[in-house]
């Protein structure tokens, strides 16, 4: 049989019952825009969570209170019960490190901040003029404070722009110069931050900064710190870096075993490689979740083709008693089921990227539709069209000539 009477054949075997091809087509539709929409979904989970990370600054170590052991605690306090880390431990990884290219000491809170009748809850962070450069935050409006503020305790802050939007109005001019209270105390604002994005605890939009001397003395009312942000001079000597801060801190609060530490330490590139295998192991169960109506799709098609074999089994008896092999008879059946799929893919290609744009549009959920994640959902496609068309087929091409003319 030629290829173009095969398609002729396979064109004029769809039309002939235009709303169970169309149905079977919408099966493989579903299904492969629903994995091409999840995966989206999942990708864009991690893309977010990764920028997140990544907007916290690069080459990143963040040095942090562990829990309270030793003497008089019989049971672990908990991750972060330990206020042992200070200014003086900052400036030593910064004065006897060579790795360590800028250290930032910072000391958080959440505070009501107060202006003109209006008011916000959100995180002030305590820390030096460095933290810029640590953490890549730019100022768009006035300017971030200097160590004379830090020096003199000077009641200033710098806003994030959301924290300015909430207390202003959004994107509001003129707010450097203005007066905001925080727990009682005038700061006088000098500066608003550049947009960095984020939602919800991770936006880092949502922040203010004072000097940390002023958040010790007005705010904390402790000379302990939160955090400590640690700078490497280059990814490579991230791990060395993070080990030589380990035995400089285990040495100035003098403890000899490493499991007994009041500190603990974060890496920024393993924070990612952990935060990128979870959501891979979101974007896995939402694709498998969404690759079962795609099994519902083939087994559709084999219902329909085994349908169509038992309606055509005197044309199939006539064709073979006019010369038609059973290869002729089976590529005829394996093209009709892979037409059906192939139509499935285009359209459900289309209808995965629509749905994945529609969550990003209207659910504010981030989404990104990758190509390699579009060729697999075509794969896919083109696999269930000859799997679950090869039966139906088969069954087709061995059917007896005499039988099949004889068949009512």
């Amino acid at each position: 049989m030629k290829t173009i009477d095969l398609f002729e054949e396979t064109y004029s075997a769809l039309m002939a019952n235009k709303a169970r091809s169309g149905l079977t087509i919408l099966g493989i539709v579903i299904g492969i825009g629903s994995v091409i929409a999840m995966v989206a979904i999942g990708q864009g989970a991690k893309d977010s969570v990764t920028s997140s990370i990544q907007s916290l600054g690069s080459n990143l170590i963040m040095v942090m209170p562990g829990s309270q052991n030793g003497p008089g605690f019989q049971v672990s306090q908990g991750q972060g019960s330990a206020k042992t880390l200070t200014i003086a431990d900052a400036e030593s990884i910064g004065s006897q490190l060579s790795s360590a290219k800028a250290v930032a000491p910072l000391i958080s809170g959440r505070y009501q901040i107060t202006a003109k009748g209006t008011n916000t809850n959100t995180s002030i962070i305590g820390t030096k003029p460095v933290y810029t450069s640590v953490s890549n935050l730019e100022v768009a409006e006035g300017n971030f404070f200097n160590d004379q503020h830090n020096k003199s305790l000077a009641k200033v802050v710098v806003l994030g722009p959301t924290v300015r939007d909430d207390l202003f109005g959004v994107s509001a001019t003129g707010v450097v110069g203005q007066t905001v209270r925080i727990k009682g105390v005038d700061f006088k604002v000098v500066g608003i931050t550049k947009s960095k994005g984020g939602t919800g605890f991770n936006n880092q939009d949502d922040q203010a900064f004072v000097p940390i001397a002023t958040a010790q003395q007005f705010l904390a009312g402790s000379d302990k710190l939160s955090q400590i942000s640690v700078q490497a001079t280059s990814q490579e000597v991230m791990t060395g870096l993070q080990a030589q801060i380990t035995a400089l801190l285990l040495s100035r609060h003098n403890i000899k075993d490493e499991t007994s530490a009041d500190f603990r330490i974060m890496n920024q590139a393993d924070i990612i490689s952990t935060a990128s295998s979870i959501t891979n192991i979101l974007t896995i169960l939402l694709g498998s979740v969404a690759a079962i109506s795609l099994v519902v799709g083939g087994i559709g098609i084999m219902n329909m083709m085994l349908t169509t074999v038992t309606e055509r089994t005197r044309e199939i008896g006539l064709r073979k008693a006019i010369g038609a092999k059973r290869h002729d008879i089976n590529m005829q059946f394996l093209v009709e089921a892979s037409m059906l799929t192939f139509f499935g893919g285009v359209f459900g290609i289309i209808f995965g990227y629509l749905a994945a744009w529609g969550v990003e549009k209207f659910a504010n959920i981030a989404t990104n539709v990758s190509f390699s994640s579009i060729l697999l959902a075509f794969g896919v496609s083109a696999a269930i069209g000859i799997i679950f068309g090869y039966y139906p087929a088969r069954r087709a091409a061995r059917l007896n000539p005499i039988d099949a003319l004889r068949y009512e």
